[in-house]
């Protein structure tokens, strides 16, 4: 099945987003699953404040992973994430399951 995940790390260090998405990119690989491409789509306003470990972030640094894995790759994936300090937040969304359906994406996720 095809995933992607979202993530969006506390700004200021680009090594910080780089070492999340290896981290993230190993689990995969680690569990027989192919990475597609990881996008780097930079630091925005995130839509509201969010908080996190008792600080409020405003901005956050975006980047996509796109993914084939199997389901409990994905919860192995969102566990390991949801204990990562300097991720704000993080989304992991099914984009397929059937090979017609998901044969035309690509592997970077252009922004606009």
């Amino acid at each position: 099945m095809l995933y992607e995940m979202i993530g969006i790390v506390r700004p200021g260090r680009l090594s910080e987003v780089k070492e999340i998405a290896k981290t993230a990119g190993k689990i995969v690989l680690d569990q027989k699953g192919v990475v597609r491409g990881v996008t780097n789509w930079g630091t925005y306003l995130l839509p509201k404040p969010a908080k996190k470990l008792q600080t409020t972030h405003h901005t956050g640094h975006h980047f996509i992973m796109r993914f084939d894995a199997s389901a409990k790759t994905q919860h192995i994936l969102r566990r390991t994430m949801s204990l990562d300090p300097r991720l704000i937040r993080y989304s992991v969304v099914k984009m397929g399951e059937k090979f017609e359906h998901i044969k035309d994406v690509p592997g970077r996720a252009e922004f606009r």
